[in-house]
């Protein structure tokens, strides 16, 4: 990478690291502190906790879209007011209901298809999946800190606190967008990074990418869940003390991260990633129905969280890259806004049924409904035929006449190891699926037709 690109990856990561950082540090405090809010019963702090993801599900796509009219940063600039404007509204208040609404507000400043496109007008084609693997690692860095940090400010400073922080940080991202990350000239629209929308009915179709937004979908939905009744363990049944949560999360979160490394690196290089995934889901499973055993002894509900996150950390950093994988040709940039609206509306109704369930049932009840969801998720994930082991490649064409595109999309496809090609003729790209083992670029060099070819 160049130095523009250094400085506008890091800023734009970082933005992102915060953002994602402000909506989870409620999690793993919001039961406990939520309890002494006026009207809070558990089916309306299972809510609270996952209602940001209702309208980040339903506004990821369109912010994506509207920014190719009105401008990325003017887009990224409203979603962050909403966002600051949303955790005010919540540490101001001593209800559960105006909590709800905070919490709404948060997640419609959805920005995460503006930052992914505005990166994409930032960085060069050949920079660009180095630039996105930069913003995966903060979003993940961000997560496993949010356990960290959540229950340390909560007990300093209680849930408002948490929410003044999140307004605070949300004010720190509006800065860098402003002074540090430069102005792109013009917007570039790829396929790669941006959201298209004569693309949508194609992905929703693909079986393949249906499994693995179901995957996300469960996923998240386990998550907002587990910590509708975690906490709670930690603290009734265990009696561990809700300013010593920190370091429970924290030295489960680093040893489980490193734990699941390993087991990425075997599925990618093995091309075992299949059983890789279904072995996780499977652990996920299994760690879940295990937490309804766990609450005589710390170190068991230790030992099954660790397993619990390590599957999970698995999971999260393997879907992303699958989703690459199978999305067509030129249709990644769709394929991952709908994986991300899918996670999302996992996460809102974990909390929303979970709550439900918590004030019906109990403790039990929720984690069942976990683990039957997961067990779903194992089935679904079984059907899933082997993934593909494909990149993208982009093509630049040299000007031609467009009776030529045709011509130039069979030769293409005729190519060892090009499995799917999507001609975009008003930007004279082709975008082309490959599998790296069967193609080489050296191929395309005696083309007159192609004027570069970059991997990313």
């Amino acid at each position: 990478m160049n130095a523009l690109e250094k400085r506008s990856v890091t800023a734009l990561a970082s933005v992102y690291a915060m953002r994602m950082l402000g909506l989870f540090m409620v999690m793993p405090v919001f039961v406990l502190l939520g309890s002494d809010l006026q009207g809070a019963t558990p089916a309306l702090i299972g809510l609270a906790i996952g209602a940001y993801g209702l309208s980040q599900a339903l506004l990821q796509i369109p912010f994506g879209l509207l920014s190719d009219r009105v401008g990325r940063k003017r887009m990224i600039y409203i979603g962050l007011v909403l966002f600051a404007a949303g955790s005010l509204l919540a540490a101001s208040t001593d209800s559960i209901y105006v909590v709800i609404a905070g919490r709404i507000l948060q997640g419609a400043g959805a920005i995460a298809s503006v930052l992914m496109a505005l990166l994409s007008d930032l960085t060069r084609e050949e920079e660009r999946t180095k630039a996105m693997a930069m913003v995966g690692i903060s979003i993940g860095l961000s997560f496993s800190v949010s356990l960290v940090v959540g229950p340390l400010l909560g007990s300093l400073w209680g849930l408002s606190g948490i929410f003044y922080a999140t307004a605070a940080m949300a004010m720190v991202a509006l800065f860098i967008v402003a002074r540090v990350v430069p102005t792109p000239h013009a917007h570039r629209i790829s396929a790669d990074t941006h959201p298209a929308r004569e693309m949508v009915g194609r992905v929703l179709r693909d079986g393949r990418l249906l499994r693995l937004d179901f995957g996300i979908f469960i996923l998240h939905f386990a998550l907002t869940a587990l910590f509708l009744v975690f906490p709670t363990m930690l603290q009734d049944q265990l009696g561990l003390a809700s300013v010593s949560h920190w370091w429970f999360y924290l030295t489960v979160m680093v040893t489980s991260f490193f734990a699941m490394v390993p087991f990425i690196i075997i599925g990618e290089k093995k091309r075992v990633m299949k059983p890789v995934l279904c072995g996780a889901i499977a652990l996920l499973s299994l760690a879940t129905a295990a937490l309804t055993g766990v609450e005589k002894s710390l170190w068991l509900a230790w030992g099954v969280l660790f397993f619990f996150f390590m599957a999970f950390n698995l999971l999260e950093a393997s879907l992303p890259s699958l989703i690459s994988k199978e999305a067509p040709a030129a249709s990644k940039g769709t394929a991952m806004g709908v994986y991300s609206t899918s996670q999302f509306f996992g996460a809102f109704l974990g909390g929303a049924l979970g709550g439900y369930l918590l004030q019906s049932t109990g403790l039990e009840g929720v984690l069942w409904l976990m683990a039957g969801g997961l067990a779903a998720w194992f089935l679904v994930a079984l059907t899933m035929p082997a993934p593909n082991y494909t990149t993208s490649f982009v093509v630049e064409l040299e000007q031609v006449l467009p009776a030529g595109f045709d011509e130039i999309d069979e030769t293409l496809r005729r190519l060892p190891g090009v499995q799917d090609v999507v001609i975009v003729e008003d930007a004279a790209t082709a975008y082309l699926k490959v599998d790296r083992q069967h193609f080489h670029e050296d191929q395309l060099a005696h083309f007159e037709f192609v004027r570069q070819g970059k991997g990313s």
